[in-house]
């Protein structure tokens, strides 16, 4: 299969951007990950990999999101991701989830893309402002790849994403990507709406046509001001969802990603590891995108690197969400996480100012760690990949 997936991309990307996506993702990332298991060994935190949240602006109102919008919209300060990534490379840090809102939205985002054409930004994206003139301007960056987000067939991505013919318009940016011979991915939220759909080998297979080349799944997390708990998975459907992973790795030509299970099936939270953290559009320092809570923020900071490394408070947090169990600690016990938040002494960075009473609110959710059905990786290059690259770092011991 490995094979194949390799012929795939050979044959469809675009050479120039291939070689920038093996030895930038590839080699730079494998080396970041060896630097951060060293720093984490001295008790140093800055992460692997860093997510930016740069703007709050965006053209849907999806179930589950955690951004609010405001007026006029929120944009991460241009001088200040630059210093940000100035910083990460300086820890071997080359790679940069960009998120929103909808990334696309922020006027700078080229310009930011263009600067460090020695990193390489992974996009996190509806889609539906993928033009074939923004496509275009993607190839001839050569270091990003779009993600885009897929919540659902025609009739469900309407009612996920709060919005019209938004499955139509999401295809068509798959379309000018595929054109653009850029490398693609599709990721998918998957709750009690579209597991059927979605997590499907039929569905696989119609992205390997649209030219998609790797799809990223994860579980639903009820949270925001429209969490909607009632679209959470349970207990047999997460089990359903990751025997279909480990499956269809085996079965169909693209890579097929999760951030929540290692190679043994056993649950895991990034941000308790430590591998990635968060950075909001008004510059506040988060243990994830989802966790929309801070001490420390970045604007000012001389050195925002040294500011993430020795972060007191991630340092708890990461310490506190391990101890908890191997799930995602917002779904699981978020009455706890508030507590600890609030001992913590953390702002709330919502921007609805609603953030500690929504986790008073919120019920409790299985997530990912289910003690007992854990299922091992069958692909020989998963499981090698996450037992050496990626996953574990002795957090939970």
């Amino acid at each position: 299969m490995m094979a194949r997936i390799a012929l795939r991309f050979l044959r469809e990307t675009d050479p120039r951007l291939l070689a920038k996506f093996a030895y930038t993702v590839g080699w730079k990332g494998m080396r970041a990950v060896q630097r951060f298991e060293r720093r984490k060994a001295r008790g140093e935190g800055f992460p692997a990999f860093l997510f930016l949240s740069i703007t709050n602006a965006c053209n849907l109102r999806c179930q589950g999101c955690w951004v609010t919008p405001s007026h006029p919209p929120q944009h991460l300060d241009l001088e200040l991701a630059h210093r940000l990534i100035e910083a990460g490379k300086r820890q071997g840090t080359f790679f940069y989830g960009i998120l929103g809102g909808e990334p696309f939205l922020h006027p700078g985002l080229f310009d930011l893309l263009a600067a460090h054409p020695d990193c390489y930004f992974q996009v996190f994206t509806n889609g539906t402002l993928i033009t074939a003139a923004v496509a275009a301007r993607l190839r001839r960056l050569g270091n990003v790849t779009p993600l885009i987000s897929v919540e659902g067939l025609e009739t469900v991505s309407d009612a996920r994403r709060g919005g019209t013919a938004v499955f139509a318009a999401t295809m068509a940016g798959l379309e000018h990507c595929r054109k653009e011979r850029l490398i693609t991915g599709v990721a998918c939220s998957i709750c009690q709406s579209n597991l059927a759909d979605l997590a499907t080998e039929a569905f696989a297979r119609q992205l390997v046509d649209r030219g998609v080349h790797y799809l990223w799944y994860y579980l639903y997390r009820p949270v925001g001001p429209r969490p909607c708990p009632e679209l959470a998975l349970e207990r047999e459907q997460i089990i359903q969802l990751r025997r279909f992973l480990v499956e269809v790795r085996c079965r169909v030509p693209l890579l097929v990603v999760d951030a929540y299970w290692d190679h043994e099936g056993r649950g895991l939270c990034p941000a308790a590891v430590g591998i990635s953290h968060h950075v909001n559009p008004f510059g506040d320092l988060e243990p994830c995108p989802v966790v929309q809570f801070a001490a420390d923020n970045l604007a000012a900071a001389a050195d925002p690197g040294a500011v993430i490394g020795e972060s007191a408070f991630l340092a708890a947090f990461r310490s506190f969400a391990a101890a908890q169990g191997q799930g995602c600690i917002i779904m699981e016990d978020p009455e706890r996480l508030r507590h600890f938040l609030v001992e913590q002494g953390a702002r709330d960075c919502t921007g609805r100012g609603q953030g500690f009473a929504e986790l008073g609110k919120a019920c409790c959710r299985l997530s990912h760690h289910v003690p007992g059905a854990e299922i091992p990786e069958r692909h020989w290059a998963y499981r090698f990949g996450k037992k050496h690259w990626f996953f574990g770092f002795g957090t939970y011991g």
